[in-house]
């Protein structure tokens, strides 16, 4: 996907998700994060744009701390957060391509890694604050939930600090039932995961799976960032519920 799509992406998710907050009120409770109202959600998401933002507009070239949480609450909360997101879908789309800051997932360049980042950043934590109002979330296009798997698999759990492992050996299968170059398998042991995507007629080749999960691409994205159950569970499901409980990032 192109740097341009992930800015488009990342400026709709932003103007939904304060949608969402501000229908279902800062006080509401959060399911899909059960230690949160929407007060903080909305503060997490507001700092975390700021500090993305940050990066490429001041060239930071190594980590900076994230800033401390706002304080404000109920509408002043959600003008403070939409002119932080705004701030960033615009620095983003003004930044030129060769921009050079720190990141920390490989990427084609700085400017493509935050631009991805921030728009799976922002389409979860949308997700979030729909489930505050107790309906279903608005659909994620398969391309877009397939690259954030990719994300997820191969950038995330890839990192020595993915809790993601097991005693001996296992391997879990993703399958997204709605697109034929969707298939990860995913090598668990006591070590970080090794994934590798294929595609259906490829994977025919990959080791027998443990597990194998399946579903829609954008239901597997979500399922993968523990915001719902797998749709479709195959062989053991300790592994599908270990992945659940050992693999928050």
């Amino acid at each position: 996907m192109e740097t341009a799509r992930f800015v488009e992406i990342l400026d709709t998710e932003g103007q939904l998700l304060a949608a969402a907050a501000e229908q279902a009120g800062t006080d509401a409770k959060v399911p899909t994060c059960p230690d949160w109202q929407v007060r903080d959600l909305v503060r997490h998401v507001g700092a975390v744009h700021r500090w993305a933002a940050s990066y490429v507009a001041e060239r930071h070239t190594s980590p900076q701390r994230l800033g401390d949480l706002t304080d404000l609450d109920g509408g002043d909360l959600l003008t403070w957060f939409r002119e932080g997101h705004r701030t960033l879908v615009d620095t983003l789309a003004a930044a030129p391509p060769d921009v050079e800051c720190w990141s920390f997932l490989p990427a084609p360049s700085p400017l493509a890694f935050w631009a991805r980042r921030q728009a799976h950043e922002t389409a979860v934590h949308r997700v979030d604050a729909q489930s505050a109002l107790g309906t279903a979330p608005s659909p994620l296009a398969p391309d877009f939930a397939t690259d954030g798997i990719d994300e997820l698999l191969l950038g995330f759990h890839a990192r020595a600090k993915s809790r993601a492992r097991t005693d001996e050996p296992r391997v879990l299968r993703v399958r997204a039932t709605d697109r034929d170059d969707a298939v990860w398998t995913v090598r668990l042991s006591s070590e970080p995961p090794a994934a590798e995507r294929t595609t259906d007629q490829a994977d025919q080749a990959a080791p027998e799976a443990d597990c194998e999960v399946t579903g829609s691409a954008a239901a597997l994205y979500l399922a993968l960032w523990n915001r719902q159950p797998f749709p479709g569970v195959n062989g053991d499901p300790a592994l599908a519920a270990l992945w659940q409980e050992k693999s928050a990032v």
